[in-house]
């Protein structure tokens, strides 16, 4: 996935198109992410010690790492990502759009 925790995304398709949320986890068996704002669902949580009260939360919900796009620091713009081998072996992403260097991987 090219996609990490932490990197600020841009949502394309689905009912929360346009928002802009920071990357709060990343599921990469099943291709999703968690952004942070987007996707709010309510939760029913039993009394527990920690939560007496219970209730009704509103909470993320992950989606489909297809249904963003990663924002590039520099222009501020959706964009497309390429990775570029180091002469160490590592591999960093870059933006298609601004060819700025996003981070390192592996």
């Amino acid at each position: 996935m090219n996609i990490c925790k932490g990197d600020v995304v841009l949502v394309i398709r689905g009912n929360d198109k346009g928002k802009k949320g920071k990357v709060l986890g990343v599921l990469q068996e099943k291709e999703r992410i968690i952004v942070e704002g987007v996707r709010m669902v309510k939760h029913h949580v039993r009394p527990s010690a920690k939560d007496p009260q219970g209730g009704i939360i509103e909470r993320e919900a992950p989606l489909h790492v297809s249904n963003v796009m990663i924002i590039c620091p520099t222009t501020d713009l959706p964009t497309r990502i390429r990775k570029k081998q180091l002469e160490n072996g590592k591999f960093v992403r870059i933006s298609a759009r601004s060819g700025e260097m996003l981070g390192a991987r592996g």
